[in-house]
């Protein structure tokens, strides 16, 4: 007799090849799912490294940041203390001349003329007074044209009055004070 089978192989077959696809497609999808967890782990444990990296480094900066702003400051108050020794050093060596000037301004005085009034504005005198006569104003500016210590005397104003019979005049003249080293250029180009 013949074997004849008549079970459904076919069936099976195909049921045996559909559970093995499934199980092929839920393990790639497991493993796909592995491998993205994995990456995104791996990216975030990156991330959060340079996340770290980048907090130190700005730590960093901010001290060096502070530490610009101290130097800065300092450079500032070096500037200040710099400034105030050359104002102490100008005080020191104009310091003589202001005894210069006062001296040689007295020394100019002709007698029959006072002054009033004068003011320094850097090396520039702007002085007033009166005087008995234009001439005595003039003996004053010639005086001190011939100081080694004042340079260009110049009139400004000059008012002629007559009181009681008698002439004064009151005058404005500006002169410029020399310091110690342009009177030191001054006399070597007069030996010349």
């Amino acid at each position: 007799m013949a074997r004849i089978n008549l079970l459904p192989w076919r069936e099976a077959l195909r049921n045996e090849r559909k559970r093995q696809f499934t199980s092929i497609v839920v393990s790639a999808a497991f493993l796909m799912l592995a491998i993205i967890g994995y990456v995104y782990v791996h990216i975030g444990g990156k991330i959060s490294d340079q996340n770290l990296r980048n907090d130190f480094l700005n730590a960093e900066i901010a001290k060096v940041d502070g530490r610009i702003k101290e130097i800065k400051e300092l450079e500032t108050k070096k500037k200040q203390l710099l400034n105030r020794m050359d104002v102490i050093q100008n005080l020191q060596t104009r310091r003589p001349m202001v005894v210069h000037m006062l001296d040689k301004l007295v020394l100019a005085l002709p007698d029959g003329l006072f002054l009033t009034r004068f003011e320094q504005l850097g090396v520039e005198l702007s002085i007033e007074g009166q005087a008995q006569s234009n001439a005595r104003v003039s003996a004053f500016m010639r005086n001190l044209d011939e100081s080694e210590w004042f340079d260009s005397p110049t009139l400004e104003v000059i008012e002629v009055k007559e009181k009681n019979g008698s002439r004064s005049s009151k005058f404005t003249l500006k002169v410029k004070q020399l310091t110690p080293e342009e009177i030191e250029t001054k006399k070597a180009e007069e030996s010349k």
